[in-house]
Formats: C-alpha cells, sequence, structure tokens
C-alpha cells in the first residue's frame, strides 16, 4: 500500500491521522494491549506481531490492525522497523 493510499483510509475509517514511528533493531515489548484500534504501514525493516500464539512478520507496503484490548508481543527485524500508525478510540458511550 502507498502511503497516501494508507492515509486516506485511515481517514475514511475513522483513525488519527498517521503518526511516524521507528524502533531499533533488536526491539522487543512483551505480551501487551491497546485501548484503541491501531493500523499501520510499514515504511522500512520489519516487525513481527504474536497474537494467539500465532506469528506473522510485516514487511514494507504491508499493513496490520490490532483491535483494541487485543494483546500481542511484537518485535523489530534485524534493521529495526520504521512504519506510520494511526489509532481509533473507543466510541464514547
Amino acid at each position: 500500500m502507498h502511503i497516501q493510499d494508507f492515509e486516506a483510509a485511515l481517514h475514511a475509517e475513522g483513525y488519527s491521522p498517521a503518526l511516524q514511528m521507528e524502533r531499533p533493531a533488536g526491539y522487543s515489548l512483551g505480551e501487551h494491549a491497546h485501548p484503541f484500534d491501531a493500523w499501520a504501514l510499514i515504511t522500512a525493516g520489519d516487525i513481527t506481531l504474536m497474537v494467539e500464539g500465532a506469528a506473522r512478520t510485516y514487511a514494507p507496503g504491508e499493513t496490520f490492525r490490532l483491535s483494541r484490548n487485543t494483546s500481542h508481543h511484537e518485535s523489530a527485524g534485524p534493521h529495526g522497523v520504521a512504519y506510520l500508525s494511526g489509532r481509533r478510540e473507543a466510541p464514547v458511550a
């Protein structure tokens, strides 16, 4: 996916504008969850997410989504990772 298409899709689906994120080689974050939906586009390097015991690696041009409160582990590849990330907060009741 191209950056412009990703940013347009974020807006269309009610996500915040994309933020540039970078994680160095060797980065790893144990099991955690976010109180928001996340949608990211990998722009350099790669990242591996483990959700419910299944690992998947995402490379440049690929996107991933995590629904709010989804427990996951994440780790950057040997060259680190850079990505654009949008958030969608839970609706206010």
